[in-house]
């Protein structure tokens, strides 16, 4: 994708595509890592263990009930457990392969249940990252909000700071569903993977409109912003892969800070 040279708009369509419900909390280890210029930077705190809350692709037409009712919860309960069952087979077998056939078996539901609540598997699987789409769509538009109003060089470091704790969290707290997109993220954009790539999209968006903003204000070397985007989802990724691979990447509190410390080391005007 191409966005155009203008933060805004990227983020207008990245927050249209980004449906469901936020869902935040980190498995943090309690340490404060520094942030470039001293200021101190805090992981969020680990959230209670609880099941991952996730939408219905479509309401049934018939009898749809109340919310709050139990139908709503029935419904609730029902599209959790087809959610997590794709979620296991998914990672085992790719979106691709995995049917609907062995997703209600791994879900003890009858077949039937799947299509009252989702049309295909492109809907489960936009059902699945909706909450982590809009945790991880919503930081980059807070960050971007306060890049607009800034002109500072010295406070550049606190506001990525801010974003990567925010990010942090949000993946953190999902730590399949990251592993999932690692591994699909790079396929064709179809069939159940067309959601995927969408999130992929939207984080390119985001990115460029991110270092965009902070072009503008002078706050950048002058690089190709669209080039220092894909650098730094790059190494966003690549990292996320290294941590889930549990290779030794010292105090995972420490990552985010250190990574927005050699990116700006690399990127701010001198």
């Amino acid at each position: 994708m191409h966005p155009k040279p203008t933060p805004s708009p990227s983020a207008a369509r990245a927050t249209a595509r980004a449906g469901g419900r936020a869902r935040t909390g980190a498995r943090g280890s309690g340490r404060r890592p520094r942030a470039a210029g001293g200021a101190s930077l805090a992981i969020p705190p680990a959230a209670p263990s609880q099941p991952q809350a996730f939408e219905p692709g479509r309401l049934p037409r018939q009898r749809p009930g109340t919310a709050g009712g139990v139908r709503a919860k029935n419904r609730e309960e029902r599209t959790r457990v087809l959610c997590e069952a794709a979620l296991r087979l998914f990672l085992t077998h790719g979106v691709e392969t995995a049917t609907v056939d062995e997703i209600t078996r791994a879900a003890d539901v009858a077949k039937g249940s799947f299509y009252r609540y989702f049309d295909d598997k492109e809907q489960l699987v936009d059902a699945l990252f909706a909450p982590l789409r809009t945790s991880v769509v919503g930081a980059i538009r807070r960050c971007e909000a306060a890049l607009a109003n800034e002109t500072r060089p010295e406070t550049l470091a606190s506001t990525y700071q801010a974003l990567a704790t925010e990010l942090a969290g949000a993946l953190l707290g999902s730590l399949d569903l990251v592993r999932l997109y690692l591994q699909e993220c790079r396929g064709p954009a179809e069939g159940a993977r067309r959601p995927i790539r969408a999130l992929s999209e939207d984080l390119a968006e985001g990115a460029f409109a991110l270092t965009y903003a902070a072009h503008v204000h002078g706050l950048l070397r002058p690089l190709p912003p669209k080039l220092t985007a894909l650098a730094v989802v790059g190494a966003v990724e690549a990292l996320l892969m290294g941590f889930l691979e549990q290779r030794d990447l010292g105090a995972l509190p420490e990552v985010p800070g250190a990574l927005i410390t050699m990116l700006l080391d690399g990127l701010r005007r001198r």
